[in-house]
């Protein structure tokens, strides 16, 4: 068996980090926001828009 040991924190290692850094540097940049709420909103809306320039569907999804 190989074993091998990611560092603490391996963000190249996590696909949606990438996503993360798009949406934060592209949708969110330079914005201010009242609450949680507004961040929430434009987050979904952010994420709505990346996967409509994409061609690829978005769904949402709570957990319990």
């Amino acid at each position: 068996m190989i074993e091998f040991f990611l560092p603490p924190h391996s963000p190249q290692m996590n696909r949606i980090e990438d996503e993360w850094l798009q949406l934060k540097r592209d949708q969110l940049s330079s914005q201010v926001f009242e609450d949680e709420y507004e961040v929430a909103m434009a987050v979904i809306s952010g994420i709505e828009a990346r996967g409509e320039k994409g061609g690829y569907e978005v769904e949402r999804f709570m957990f319990n």
